[in-house]
């Protein structure tokens, strides 16, 4: 079943409050709340004032970049002596997930591995609020959370309704701070959740509007971002992507793209965003074949050439990403050449994704791709 005919489920937050300023908002929305608590990091605790809170506020900033059980644990401790009637998540993916498992599991009996999957999570009856401090992942918008298994180094991911902000808040001066790259890392994260969505076999003609929205502000406003981390206008437009992205996740998901970038992060330390823009063009020109039109609207949307050639959309996106200044070669962060057949042997086994790929990829496939990006 294709297309508009196909069912699905679209959730989003019930309030969302977006533009310069707008994390002002969010202590008019929680008058009330007695007991806060906030999940933030070193880089973001700063922000907290501007949400203009009130009642007893305390801050939990121990969040790492890729954040794994024992960081969520260690959160879920502090929630359970603060008992909060409100979570506010403050920073980027990595936290807005972290301040989603925090709220729905801090107050029962459930652990993290009792709700990993969809639809394992009880309930939740603590108040969550979504600020987003960086336009990549889009998790405000959505219902999904990624932890890292500290043992096994691989990404459970949960998945909700009960894991959906309340209100999320998109205000782009509190991404004024964010540095060029990972400004362009991220932008190019928010885009491939676009992408990977819009050019899926599960494709649907609703989230389709959401991923051409969200492609086609990356187009206008990603290099205007990283070339002036001020110009707020730039900032909300990816902001707002980013969000669309996030929509894009929900009903419909990443694929081969997300696959190949979780290795990356959980086996050579990678950002998110950063692996997510090193394997974009490989994947990108890989399904050139089976998603030829898709394709050329995507291109057309950033401003590049259109073809139907894989080796010259390849080209087209690869320079899109180094001109943002994107160090695109595995090589130079670090990754050695006899580490890639186990990472593609890993990212072919994340079939959750990996069957969300509109052409089929062999762990064969997989390591070319990484060869190349090497």
């Amino acid at each position: 079943m294709d297309g508009m005919a196909r069912p699905i489920t679209l959730h989003q937050p019930k309030r969302l409050e977006i533009g310069a300023g707008a994390s002002a908002k969010l202590g008019e929305w929680a008058n009330g709340a007695s007991r806060v608590l906030v999940i933030a990091t070193e880089h973001t605790l700063g922000f907290v004032d501007r949400l203009k809170l009130t009642g007893a506020i305390t801050v939990f900033a121990d969040i790492p970049p890729e954040p794994d059980d024992k960081a969520l644990n260690a959160a879920i401790e502090m929630a359970r002596t603060v008992q909060p009637d409100l979570v506010v998540g403050l920073g980027g993916g990595s936290v807005l997930d972290v301040a989603k498992l925090v709220a729905a599991l801090w107050d029962g009996p459930q652990a993290l591995d009792d709700v990993v999957g969809p639809n394992k999570v009880a309930g939740r009856k603590t108040a969550l609020a979504q600020v987003a401090t960086t336009a990549g992942t889009g998790s405000e918008a959505g219902i999904r959370a990624l932890i890292t298994d500290s043992v096994s180094h691989s990404k459970k991911a949960v998945e909700s309704p009960y894991l959906l902000a309340d209100i999320a808040i998109l205000d782009p001066e509190l991404t004024w701070s964010v540095p060029p790259a990972v400004t362009a890392a991220t932008g190019i994260d928010a885009m491939a959740h676009c992408v990977e969505a819009f050019t899926n076999i599960r494709a649907h003609d609703l989230i389709d509007g959401y991923a051409r929205m969200g492609i086609q502000l990356v187009g206008k406003y990603l290099a205007r971002a990283v070339e002036d981390g001020k110009d707020t206008e730039a900032r909300a437009g990816m902001m707002l992507a980013s969000y669309y992205g996030g929509i894009c996740l929900g009903p419909v998901n990443t694929a081969a793209g997300h696959a190949l970038a979780y290795p990356l992060g959980t086996r050579l330390g990678l950002p998110h965003g950063l692996a997510n823009a090193i394997i974009f063009p490989h994947v990108l020109a890989y399904n050139v074949p089976v998603r030829s039109e898709k394709t050329a609207e995507v291109l057309d949307a950033l401003g590049l050439a259109i073809s139907k050639d894989p080796a010259a959309v390849l080209t087209a996106a690869y320079g899109f990403c180094q001109a943002l200044g994107v160090e695109m070669k595995l090589s130079v962060h670090g990754a050695q050449q006899e580490h890639l057949q186990n990472w593609a042997d890993e990212a072919h086994a994340i079939r959750r994704l990996m069957d969300n790929n509109p052409r089929d990829m062999s762990a064969k496939d997989v390591l070319a791709i990484y060869n190349a990006a090497f």
